[in-house]
């Protein structure tokens, strides 16, 4: 005979599902996302693809990020990543610096524009007041 009395009936009462959110996979989905995050922002950061001369000179290393200017085979000029005409280049140029003279300015052109492209827009820049102006080329070990 089963001996059931009060005590244990009440027991078994108090007793109901437990109303929380687990969340520890909610953790776990959150730390794969970081990760795959961290590793493929550094890559996100291209800009407009063209064949860079080769030359043996050490990189320069900045702390702030440069602006660049690329030229394309065809003559296209970018500012960062979007199409700028030539007229238009320094009034951008001074609302992208503020009017900061020695923002770094990069200039990227591909290796079969003319020299004389480069060095017009170089000019173009360095009359425009900007001091900070370099080219951007491929160490040959890159490939």
């Amino acid at each position: 005979m089963i001996n059931l009395n009060n005590n244990s009936l009440r027991r078994r009462k108090k007793y109901s599902q437990m109303s929380e959110i687990n969340v520890t996979p909610f953790v776990d989905v959150m730390l794969v996302l970081l990760i795959v995050f961290m590793v493929t922002a550094p890559l996100l950061t291209v800009g407009i693809p063209v064949d860079l001369p080769k030359v043996k000179a050490s990189a320069l290393t900045d702390q702030k990020d440069p602006l660049e200017i690329t030229v394309k085979l065809g003559g296209e000029i970018y500012l960062g990543e979007s199409k700028v005409a030539v007229e238009n280049l320094i009034p951008r140029l001074n609302a992208i610096t503020e009017l900061n003279k020695e923002a770094r300015i990069y200039v990227r052109g591909d290796r079969v524009v003319a020299y004389g492209r480069i060095m017009e827009i170089m000019s173009l820049v360095n009359s425009a007041g900007y001091i900070k102006v370099a080219l951007v080329t491929q160490n040959p070990k890159e490939n």
